[in-house]
Order: structure tokens, then sequence, then C-alpha cells
């Protein structure tokens, strides 16, 4: 601009419109020639746009987080799973670090019912223990569920009172409550603390009301069911959760209906509390019966466990196969009946 200034006459520079046009012709080259670019700076390059829509990239988001879940499933659980059923219809024997098998077919269920009474005595017993204890815990957990819905001060707290235990008491915690502690490589004391957690309430009552010399059948029935009280509590927590969760799903617009109707309380909890929350019945009896079968602690498991320490692996596998099948008859059957009575609601 300075140098085309100076080869023009005097009177030319004070020319307005003249400069007017310089400054547009020096835009105008400006435009055309970009400015030099110093040795310095970098080529900036626009963002290519993605080859893959947006939802597909977050299916692949989606299958890369559970990719490894899948395969830890496939090799811990499913291989192991069909493997177990293989072993149950073979003689087992550990030959320099293999395992060998020997068809038998089905011997191994055979004997698992002929060869091992304890093993039908258990299975027994574990079915009427099942029997008597769920619907005890269902009702248990009902009583509290419908308490803890409740406005009152210190609910939260309450809560949390019912669901601790099921994450405290397992491992050690619940072996000590037990009184098994030299199960867990503890020594000694475990009788005396596990007694602060049971109460002979039968025979207290009993004797309080004065009543003596009835069946000893019934009263060690009752016995089972109610002298293990934090064992009741324990397993009520789950429970207790799902009941609490379908409660607060009633609509409010069905309690101010049976006001207006004028059902007292009783009517209220058996003919709309009931069905409301009759899915969670089922699915909290589905997973009572599952929890009872598979704990550890019962005796079918534990005999099932002794045939593995004891290397006899095509026998154990039998025996847990038989035991898995009776539980899922004993499911069937149970969602068979117990359907028929669910309440669904069609929106």
């Amino acid at each position: 601009m300075s140098k085309v200034k100076k080869n023009l006459p005097n009177d030319t520079l004070n020319d307005k419109p003249v400069e007017a046009a310089e400054d547009m012709a020096v835009a105008a080259v400006a435009e055309v020639e970009p400015p030099a670019k110093s040795k310095g700076s970098k080529k900036t390059k626009a963002p290519k746009a993605s080859r893959i829509p947006y939802e597909r990239r977050k299916a692949l988001y989606g299958y890369g987080f559970i990719g490894i879940w899948i395969l830890g499933t496939i090799y811990f659980f499913i291989m192991p799973l069909f493997e177990s059923l293989i072993w149950s219809f073979n003689e087992t024997a550990v030959r320099s670090g293999e395992m060998e098998l020997t068809f038998i077919g089905f011997d191994n269920y055979v004997s698992a019912f002929r060869r091992d009474p304890d093993y039908t005595r258990a299975l027994v017993e574990m079915l009427q223990n099942t029997a008597l204890r769920t619907p005890l815990i269902l009702i248990f957990s009902i009583f509290i569920a419908v308490i803890l819905n409740q406005k009152f001060r210190g609910r939260t707290f309450a809560r949390a009172v019912f669901f601790l235990p099921v994450i405290i008491a397992t491992g050690p915690v619940i072996d000590i409550i037990n009184g098994n502690m030299s199960t867990g490589g503890y020594a000694g004391g475990s009788e005396q603390f596990s007694t602060m957690f049971e109460a002979d309430l039968v025979d207290q009552l009993l004797n309080f009301l004065g009543v003596y010399n009835i069946s000893d059948t019934l009263t060690e029935t009752i016995n089972s069911l109610t002298t293990d009280i934090f064992n009741l509590v324990w397993n009520s927590g789950i429970q207790i959760l799902l009941f609490l969760s379908a409660l607060q799903g009633i609509p409010f617009s069905a309690k101010e209906a049976a006001q207006m109707e004028g059902a007292t309380g009783w009517e209220y909890f058996w003919k709309i509390t009931i069905p409301y929350i009759s899915p969670m019945i089922l699915a909290s009896l589905v997973y009572t019966v599952v929890d009872s079968f598979v704990d550890p602690s019962n005796e079918v498991m534990t005999i099932i466990l002794n045939q593995g320490a004891n290397w006899e692996h095509g026998y154990m596998s039998a025996m847990a196969w038989a035991y898995f099948l009776i539980v899922g008859i004993v499911l069937a059957i149970i969602v068979a009946i117990i359907n028929r009575f669910v309440y669904y609601e069609v929106e």
C-alpha cells in the first residue's frame, strides 16, 4: 500500500475515491494470493467423518464390554458343564496329569441311588426342609416388606438392617455364627458365640403356657423352623427387597378406589396388595427354592463335594446331574402351579 502511494502525485494521494479503489484492489489481491506460510506452521486437515454410524458404534462398544464376560462364561462355565456331563457316563481315573475315561453308561446314576443310601436320604430330607422353610421365608419377607413400606422415622436404617446380613454374613462370618469355626481354620469359642443367634422359642413358649408332652414330631418340626432366627433373617434379605419394590409399584389410584369402596385394611391386603405383588411372589419362590438347593452347607451338596475330594469325579458328576434334574423338576412343578394364580397387569 505504501509503495503504490509513493509513485502517485501529491494531489492524487488526497483523492479519497482513488484511495478507496486502491484498498479494494489490495483486498482483492489478498484474497487471490493467500499469505505465505511460515516454516514452523503445520498444515491442518479437516476431520474425516466416521464411516461407522453412531448407533452401530454404540452397539460395538456394548459387544466389547460384554465380550470378556461371554468368553469367561464359555470357558469357566459352559465347557466345564458339558465336561461334567461326559464324566457322569464314565469311570474316571487320574493318569499322568490327565483324566482317563472309561465309558460305563448309566451305572453311575444307578449307583448314586443304590450304592450310597445317604444320598437318597439326604435328598428326601432336603425336599422336606425346603418345603417347610420356603413358605415361612416368604411369609416373613412379605410381612417385613409391608412394614418397611410404611412411612416412619428411621425407615432407611431399618431397610439396611434387614438387607445387611446378605452382604456381611458370608464365608468365615457365617461359619462363626453357625458354630463352625473349625471348618474355617478357627479354634474354640464358636459354640458360645453362635448361641447369641439361636433361641429355643417353642419350648419356652409351651412351658410358659403350661403345655407339655405334645407330639415330638410336631415339636421338632416347629423347632427346626423357629430356633435359627438369624438364618431366617439372612435368607429373607433378597426376598424383602423384591417385595418392597413390588409394593412401591402399586398405583396410588388402586388405594384410593379401595378407600372409596369402603375396603378395610385386611381386604385391601388380600384383594389389592397380594394380586399386585403376585409376580414377585413367584420370583421370590423360585429364588428361595434355588437358594436352598444350592446352599453348600446342605447335606446333599456336602455328599457330592466329598466324592470329588475322593477323586471319584464321574460318580460325583452323576450325583450332581441327578440333583440338578430333581431341582429342575421341582421348579417346573412350582411354576406350573403358582403361575395360574399370578396376576399380570396388561397396560
